[in-house]
């Protein structure tokens, strides 16, 4: 099996002093999420959990591309991770994953809230003035 082009980098970070005892970790993916590198994605956002991470941030900006396979993981993880109790971000994704998310209409469980702007209407059209009685 060749070998993926992704690398894939986790840090951890626990509030030892806070009462919750909260996990935190910070992964970071650099290269290329595909059908082929997908898997590892799963299995490093799976062993968070299973350590007892409940807040997991994934820092794409050095990720040059993502299809929906890569898409799917962060899906399926962010559910996972809300079943926990804990939350899933995604910070700097590539405009291809800011694209099919928003196609999908799943944004907001992945990358937050909107940072201040409205997303564009679908299909960019804004919408039909109304018609008044008098435009006759």
């Amino acid at each position: 099996m060749p070998l993926s082009q992704l690398t894939i980098h986790r840090h951890r970070h626990s509030h030892s002093h806070s009462h919750s005892h909260r996990e935190q970790a910070l992964i970071t993916l650099y290269g290329e999420i595909d059908l082929d590198s997908a898997p590892l994605v799963r299995e490093c956002l799976g062993q968070c959990l299973g350590d007892g991470i409940r807040t997991i941030a994934v820092d794409l900006s050095p990720v040059t591309f993502c299809d929906c396979s890569g898409l799917n993981v962060f899906l399926c993880a962010a559910q996972r991770t809300a079943v926990a109790g804990g939350t899933l971000r995604l910070h700097h994704p590539p405009a291809t994953l800011v694209r099919i998310v928003g196609l999908v209409g799943c944004g907001f469980l992945l990358l937050g809230p909107p940072s201040g702007r409205l997303p564009p209407t679908l299909g960019g059209t804004p919408p039909a003035p109304a018609l008044s009685s008098d435009a006759r």
